[in-house]
């Protein structure tokens, strides 16, 4: 009896060291399977009933018909789950499109994945990227059946030496990041531009997949077997347990998966639910109890930690120890050393001095007290200014109140009294950049305050170089900056209140759509080149805005247009036509030559022009998944419609009722001219305000209209020959009446 109970605790002492040496993921329920094949399944996760934790999603199945087995989770074969990042690898499928030599499709399929049925599981934000391979290809991820995100990336080859091996910014190969909290979505994949030679790039993939699993080459591009080299690239999949918080579950016992003694609780930072982890210094599953939980480790039997101590390691839970001989005392070094005892230790000198500290911590502690308050709050207001770019920001200030109306420096106090305390009732606007809300000052001024989001130093930096532009900026279509607050945690603008929310909400949201008359449309179109004329040619020092969009044109009450959101925008040296910077703008919106090359221009606001005014015609929103996959963005819907001469067939009712086709036609081909791929191609915003100018007096003293036949035979024939445009350097001829280009939007 005595030798079996001895072999007994053999065999336990066994055990617990060679679980002490395994990894998270080994372990698994005891009495399961403790893998499937080659790949580990750790508990909360199992293979059949009652090995797997009870709530949905856990659940493995091990297909034996694969010669090594393989596990599934529910159609999907698992690669890898790790316990300790609380994440689960699973198999993929990529969208593809393929074409002949003479550009027809030959073969395509779309796919897509679906965690819904499993709400504590959900697509890394972290790990995944999006992406999309191919020449003039445009890959596209919907995730709107589920949610509200659509997301795009565009993959253009300016030539077919552009492409170049480990990029993937936009030649050849694209990549962009999906948000937090994605659980389904579907891919697509088409052509931007056809080319009938396409033996250089004859198929378009796209896939959402593990970021560091792909490294794009050249030769993918012309690759014949990239499909089932490329099977293997995995989707991360962030799991927890449940729904609920830390707090909340550990309320339950009964459920509250956390139940190894030295393990502890924290809350997914991907969507709702909890993990567990085991505690500093000790390894194993936090998910199991007993000798399969968390499980002290010897530090003094690791060889990174023998090292540490000169002379004798003792062992402690969750920790060690170093010992020096008697007559020795240790250093806190990393060397542990032992150093022999000079002097005996001054045992009165000690007991004198603890003494006189304690009485004069008891006498100046008040004092003490409130000096370390005030100095706290100076620390945090000093911490907020130097986050917030103070030194800069004074600078660009005293530039600002230089203007005919000053910029004032707000406290909180007033931003906070202004607002209502941030109510969400007062909120006007929303965004990546942070929230906008609507704020009424002491004078009864009402203003719109620009709070960012906390933590977001990409932010900062926007925050900064938007005081900038606007400090230099006095125009009466472009809104004005009133003022700012440097002494918050996150950085606060305050602009002039304009109330009829923005122009794409008046083109695009129902109820508002016929609110616009095509006089009122004009005038916005003209107004906002104005605008941008002002920026590239008249301010003191030359802007490139960088996201024109219609969601950055708000319109006031007798819908006059107010150029906003100058983030992202960039002075220009005077002595230079272009700048080089990161791509940053609005896909739908973004200029090709720019997303390309890196090189902006002033005909990279052009071309984002061109696309508002499309809007402004159409109705259409800048990127549509009810739209065919080769006209998904605008741009291409519209351009094919011109050259196919059906543009009569996409205008939007209210603006066909309104205008006269000659008058339509020549508008369509100044957007069309906007839109050229080539930048050098485009007109000059100059250009564009004289034209606009010059078809709104014709709005207002229209010509005897032609019939239709004669008016679509226009679209064949250039500008110049169908009488709307003048000579720019000159001004541009009305009815007799000379307008200068330099009146126009001031």
């Amino acid at each position: 009896m005595g030798f079996y109970l001895l072999l007994q605790l053999f065999c336990l002492a066994a055990t617990i060291k060679e679980l002490s040496s395994q990894h998270l993921a080994t372990i698994s329920k005891p009495g399961c399977a403790p893998k499937c094949g080659n790949v580990h399944i750790p508990y909360p996760f199992g293979i059949g009933e009652g090995c797997h934790i009870g709530m949905g999603g856990f659940n493995i199945s091990c297909n034996h018909t694969f010669k090594p087995p393989k596990p599934f989770w529910g159609e999907h074969e698992v690669v890898n789950i790790s316990l300790a990042s609380g994440i689960m690898k699973i198999s993929n499928d990529i969208s593809y499109e393929c074409y002949n030599k003479t550009g027809g499709l030959d073969n395509y399929s779309d796919n897509g994945l679906s965690l819904n049925e499993n709400h504590s599981f959900t697509f890394s934000q972290t790990l995944n990227k999006f992406i999309a391979i191919g020449c003039n290809t445009v890959g596209m991820i919907d995730g709107s059946w589920v949610g509200d995100f659509v997301g795009a990336c565009p993959s253009l080859c300016i030539t077919n030496d552009s492409p170049t091996d480990g990029t993937c910014s936009g030649a050849g190969c694209c990549q962009t990041d999906i948000p937090k909290v994605f659980k389904s979505y579907l891919v697509e994949v088409t052509r931007l531009l056809r080319r009938n030679d396409t033996s250089f790039s004859p198929c378009s993939f796209a896939f959402l997949g593990e970021k560091d699993a792909f490294s794009f080459k050249r030769s993918d591009l012309n690759d014949t077997n990239f499909l089932k080299r490329n099977k293997a690239i995995p989707v991360v999949v962030d799991w927890a347990i449940g729904n609920e918080t830390c707090e909340i579950a550990r309320k339950n016992s009964a459920t509250f998966a956390c139940v190894s003694e030295n393990s502890y609780c924290y809350n997914s930072t991907n969507g709702p639910g909890y993990r567990c982890n085991c505690s500093d210094g000790f390894r194993g599953s936090p998910y199991l109890h007993g000798i399969g939980g968390c499980q002290d480790i010897n530090e003094c039997e690791e060889d990174h930690q023998k090292t540490l101590c000169q002379h004798d390691c003792i062992n402690l839970p969750g920790n060690y120890s170093c010992s020096c001989p008697k007559g020795y005392h240790g250093l806190h070094d990393d060397k542990r050393e032992c150093i022999k005892d000079t002097n005996e230790f001054p045992v009165d000198h000690v007991v004198l001095g603890i003494g006189l500290s304690l009485l004069f911590l008891l006498i100046g502690s008040p004092s003490l007290y409130w000096v370390w308050r005030k100095r706290k709050l100076i620390k945090l207001k000093e911490k907020f200014f130097q986050q917030n770019g103070g030194l800069l920001l004074q600078e660009k200030i005293s530039s600002c109140q230089s203007s005919t109306e000053p910029c004032k420096i707000y406290t909180t106090e007033e931003l906070e009294k202004a607002t209502k305390n941030y109510d969400k009732n007062q909120i006007v606007g929303q965004g990546g950049y942070g929230t906008v809300y609507k704020g009424i000052l002491p004078d009864k001024r009402i203003v719109a305050v620009k709070k960012s989001k906390i933590g977001d130093e990409s932010q900062i930096e926007q925050f900064i170089n938007e005081i900038h532009i606007l400090s230099q900026i006095n125009h009466r279509n472009i809104v004005k900056l009133v003022g700012c607050c440097l002494e918050a945690e996150v950085p606060i603008l305050v602009y002039e209140f304009i109330s009829n929310g923005t122009l794409s909400q008046h083109i695009h949201d129902e109820g508002r759509v016929s609110s616009i008359s095509l006089e009122n449309r004009l005038r916005i179109a003209a107004e906002t080149a104005g605008a941008l004329y002002y920026l590239h040619s008249a301010a003191s020092t030359p802007i490139f805005h960088r996201d024109v969009k219609s969601a950055n044109i708000l319109l006031d009450d007798n819908f006059t247009a107010k150029v906003s959101d100058f983030g992202a925008s960039r002075l220009v040296p005077l002595d230079h036509t272009r700048i080089t910077t990161l791509v940053m703008g609005t896909w739908g919106y973004l200029d090709p030559e720019y997303h390309q090359t890196g090189q902006l221009t002033g005909k990279s606001d052009v071309y984002s022009f061109g696309v508002v005014l499309v809007e402004l015609l159409t109705g259409e929103g800048p990127v549509s998944s009810t739209r065919s996959q080769v006209n998904r963005s605008l741009s291409s819907y519209f351009l094919s419609s011109m050259k196919e001469n059906r543009i009569f067939e996409i205008l939007a009712e209210q603006v066909q009722e309104e205008g006269t086709e000659e008058q339509l036609i020549a508008v369509a081909r100044l957007a069309e001219r906007c839109l050229k791929l080539k930048g050098e191609e485009r007109p000059t915003m100059k250009e564009v305000v004289v034209e606009l100018e010059g078809l709104r007096r014709i709005h207002e003293h229209p010509r005897e209209p032609k019939n239709r036949e004669e008016t679509e035979n226009l679209l064949g024939e250039t500008g110049a020959s169908q009488g709307y445009t003048g000579n720019v350097s000159n001004g541009y001829s009305v009815d007799g009446h000379t307008l200068s280009a330099l009146e126009i939007g001031r």
